[in-house]
């Protein structure tokens, strides 16, 4: 087991990784404000990893909150279902709320323990790659809303986060694909040898070697850990981590949501996000052509919905978290391992890069 710390003062907590860890009830246990536990999951979770969490915390009152998976559910009326079963369960303040699945549910069950009598206990065990990588860790909670993507929510850091490699042997090839487009963003902004092994283990990955899962799930979340741990709120140096998200939350927004899975979206958003790195003069085509390579070696989508018009992409992009005093900012790359947010680009550079032709680029790699 290797364990990595998310350095937030008297906040800091825990990220555990290994083989097993939904089995390890002293490793739960120090982390429970009590005994009352409300695990939430999903119906595709629940039948795989639900009666196994439940024997570790043999002794607790445990309450299990089963929501319908997916993102088109990600919003108010799923939220109350976690509301109403803690509350007939008369969960109090030193309750702990445990989230089993992914990023969706981490999310929501997030949410939901930063609501509830306005704050409780918050432990996250993530059962997809996309979750074990990136949603899990720092503390962004929320749902959607059918105008934005993640636009209602809080920041909440959990007591801890369980990353049990050994769920990722049930996880389907898409979802595992959809999760090594947020491995592969952490090499692009901040990590450039980083990219050099994904270049040379995307494969192994894809045929779930765990040896190699697990160092990239390792040098993801400590990546990631060191930018939350200098920018907890976003104000600055975190925004970073949302390369390809601006573009891609316009396409699971427009498209709605769950129709594209959040990672194949990011990695169209990354794709554009590379295009316009190099209309502004900033990387090379052959280094976007790398970025492009990796992606499709990881068996995502590099081509944006063609259905989506320029004006679509605006009318989406404009509705961001990251847009303030009234201008869209975006996440760009400087150079391969280095990332930046700015809102300093002529309108016509993302014009060209929204209408630009990304079926022809992918053709010119002969992939």
């Amino acid at each position: 087991m290797q364990t990595l710390t998310v350095d937030l003062g008297e906040r800091s907590y825990p990220i555990y990784i290994g083989v097993g860890l939904l089995a390890r009830s002293d490793l739960f246990k120090q982390h429970l404000a009590g005994r009352q536990v409300a695990i939430v999951t999903n119906d595709k979770v629940a039948p795989l990893y639900l009666e196994q969490l439940l024997k570790t915390l043999e002794g607790c009152e445990v309450t299990s909150v089963v929501l319908p998976d997916g993102e088109s559910h990600k919003n108010w009326e799923t939220l109350q279902l976690i509301f109403d079963g803690m509350l007939v369960a008369r969960h109090d303040r030193g309750t702990t709320v445990i989230a089993l699945g992914g990023g969706v549910v981490g999310d929501m069950a997030g949410f939901a323990a930063a609501c509830y009598q306005r704050g409780v206990a918050f432990i996250q065990v993530p059962t997809t790659l996309l979750s074990q990588v990136d949603s899990s860790v720092g503390g962004k909670t929320g749902i959607n809303h059918p105008l934005g993507k993640n636009m209602i929510g809080a920041f909440y850091q959990p007591q801890a986060v369980m990353i049990d490699t050994a769920v990722l042997q049930t996880l389907p090839a898409r979802e595992l694909s959809a999760g090594l487009a947020e491995v592969i963003k952490y090499g692009l902004i901040c990590d450039a040898p980083f990219l050099d092994w994904l270049e040379a283990n995307v494969v192994a990955m894809r045929e779930l070697d765990m040896t190699v899962l697990a160092q990239a799930i390792e040098r993801s979340c400590a990546a990631k850990a060191r930018v939350v741990g200098v920018d907890e709120r976003e104000s600055g140096l975190r925004a970073i981590l949302n390369l390809g998200h601006t573009f891609g939350h316009a396409i699971e927004t427009h498209m709605g949501y769950g129709v594209w899975l959040h990672g194949e979206a990011v990695a169209a958003g990354t794709a554009m996000a590379l295009e316009m790195s190099v209309r502004l003069g900033w990387i090379s085509e052959a280094e976007r052509d790398r970025g492009l390579r990796l992606l499709l070696k990881a068996g995502l989508p590099v081509i944006p919905p063609e259905e989506m018009t320029p004006g679509d992409f605006l009318e989406h992009m404009a509705v961001d978290k990251k847009v303030l005093g009234g201008r869209l900012r975006l996440v760009l790359l400087k150079q391969v391992g280095e990332a930046v947010i700015t809102d300093k680009f002529p309108h016509e550079i993302l014009e060209a890069t929204l209408r630009a032709d990304y079926r022809a680029l992918v053709a010119q790699l002969g992939e």
